[in-house]
């Protein structure tokens, strides 16, 4: 039962934040999964730009996971500005510092610029909207074939 038409709020425990947050958090660990997988079996430019994208669907279930209510649209942009926030704060020289004596560092906020970088981080976003979306619009339909019982 919606509470408001469009809010998104509900009754039902099973379409609420929890579950959302729940579903976040699954699609973060697969996500990191795909990319050390995508390591594992590719190399070059296939390595390289679908771990860009794998790093902004990444962000995104985070944001998702931090604010389960917002639009698909509003998590997917604001996972696209961090990564090109990112990859821009790679012009200067922070990022290179501190990546040679952390791991973490570099896999976070990675070492150098690449141009490049900035498409397959919106392509990343983009992949991760249309999931999104889809997942929604999914949960709605079976929601409400569940309240026309």
């Amino acid at each position: 039962m919606t509470l408001a038409p469009g809010s998104g709020d509900s009754a039902d425990p099973a379409d609420g934040p929890a579950r959302i947050r729940l579903v976040a958090a699954g699609a973060a660990v697969v996500t990191v999964g795909a990319g050390l997988g995508l390591r594992a079996v590719a190399a070059g430019s296939v390595a390289k730009y679908g771990g860009d994208a794998l790093y902004t669907v990444l962000l995104l279930a985070l944001v998702v996971l931090a604010a389960p209510r917002w639009t698909p649209l509003r998590a997917a942009g604001t996972a696209l500005a961090v990564s090109w926030t990112v990859e821009f704060f790679q012009l200067s020289s922070v990022p290179a510092e501190l990546s040679r004596d952390s791991v973490a560092a570099r896999l976070v906020l990675g070492s150098t610029f690449n141009a490049p970088d900035l498409f397959w981080y919106a392509v990343g976003a983009a992949g991760g909207w249309l999931l999104h979306t889809a997942m929604r619009r999914r949960r709605r339909v079976t929601a409400g074939a569940i309240a026309g019982r």
